[in-house]
């Protein structure tokens, strides 16, 4: 036989094979069969596999002569050491990232509410009122988890940018604010930062404030005000840099356009000189 008429008859041998194997298990009960789907699902892949195969005729004879070429195959397949648990590792840390980013677009849509909650009551707006408070318990808590994590015993090296990313400029100054405002006794907060807090316009009276009022350690969360002041300031710098300075893909459209403007120039200079 030639190689395609061996590889027709290896597969059509490795086909009764799982259908055996198969008839075999649906006569287990049900426990029992769940501890052989791995195997079966491995076998139909196999079994695939040698569908899209042209093995060549020595290597197809060669399997051919196995009583039993489909768990021979699957045996060395289990005995193999793959990276297939990383894989599984990866994909699960990848969806629950791009849950997260869901969660997160999501709570930057959420506009900050700018009102009470008694003129929220008053003019039918209190959905709006508590998806803006809850989306502020939530920065409250990336901050504190920001903060704990970031703090390494001596040092402090938050992530105020993610949460920034996160939540918002706005959001962010409004819940440290707001801290900073209901602990203006702390003499561990540094004079610039109550100044800045106390510029924040507040919605809500002092009492009704407790559920986004930050419990980090004082001098930590100082530190961290001062971070997130320095990237907002980088911020609001940002548009102003960008116009002193046009970008290297500008500079060069520019001078592409000056040198495509410059032959019609030419003529017409020629034109006028002419008249």
């Amino acid at each position: 036989m030639d190689a395609e008429q061996l590889n027709k008859a290896l597969y059509e041998k490795m086909s009764a094979e799982q259908e055996r194997y198969r008839h075999n298990l649906l006569g287990q009960a049900p426990e029992e069969i769940l501890n052989h789907v791995f195997e079966y699902s491995v076998r139909e892949d196999i079994l695939m596999e040698v569908s899209a195969l042209a093995l060549p005729a020595q290597q197809a004879a060669a399997l051919l002569t196995s009583p039993c070429p489909l768990a021979d195959i699957y045996k060395d397949f289990r005995d193999t050491e793959t990276n297939q648990m990383e894989v599984v590792a990866d994909c699960i840390k990848g969806r629950a990232e791009k849950l997260l980013e869901k969660q997160r677009e999501t709570t930057r849509s959420i506009p900050l509410y700018r009102q009470s909650g008694r003129y929220a009551r008053e003019h039918g707006e209190l959905d709006a009122f508590r998806a803006s408070r809850q989306a502020n318990e939530a920065c409250k808590e990336a901050i504190e988890a920001a903060i704990h994590a970031g703090y390494d015993g001596m040092y402090l090296t938050a992530d105020a940018k993610g949460v920034l990313a996160e939540f918002g400029p706005e959001r962010v100054t409004y819940v440290l604010a707001a801290t900073i405002q209901s602990k203006d006794w702390d003499e561990r907060f540094s004079r610039s930062n109550k100044a800045w807090a106390t510029a924040v316009p507040m919605f809500e009276q002092e009492d009704r404030r407790s559920s986004y009022i930050i419990n980090s350690h004082s001098t930590l969360l100082d530190g961290f005000v001062g971070m997130v002041r320095k990237e907002l300031d980088a911020m609001r710098d940002q548009p102003e840099r960008t116009a002193e300075k046009p970008s290297i893909r500008d500079q060069l459209a520019a001078a592409k356009a000056a040198q495509a403007e410059q032959p019609a120039a030419q003529q017409r200079q020629k034109d006028k000189e002419a008249r």
